[in-house]
C-alpha cells in the first residue's frame, strides 16, 4: 500500500474555509445584504477549487511518481485521475 503525501497545508486550507462558511452563517443571521453574502460564498467556492487542485497536486507528484516503477499500479492511478477528472468537470 502506498503512502500519502503530506497534507497539512490543505488543513489549513480547510480552516480557513471552515471560518469562511462561518462568516456566512453569521451574514445570514445578522440578514446581511444578499450580493455581499454571495460574494463571501463564491470566495468559499475558490478556496474549495484551490484546495482540490493542491490535493490533485499532491496526488500526481506523489503517488504516479511513487507507482511509475510499476506499469499495472500506474494504470490503476492513471484511471483514477480519468475519473476524478470526470466528475470535477461536472
Amino acid at each position: 500500500m502506498s503512502s500519502c503525501p503530506d497534507h497539512s497545508a490543505e488543513l489549513k486550507r480547510i480552516n480557513r474555509i471552515q471560518g469562511q462558511l462561518e462568516g456566512v452563517k453569521r451574514m445570514i443571521n445578522e440578514g446581511i445584504y444578499c450580493p455581499e453574502i454571495l460574494i463571501q460564498t463564491k470566495a468559499i467556492s475558490s478556496a474549495i477549487r484551490s484546495l482540490e487542485t493542491a490535493l490533485l497536486e499532491g496526488h500526481m507528484n506523489h503517488c504516479l511518481v511513487e507507482a511509475a516503477g510499476d506499469e499495472e499500479s500506474l494504470a490503476t492511478k492513471i484511471e483514477e485521475l480519468k475519473q476524478i477528472f470526470k466528475t470535477r468537470i461536472k
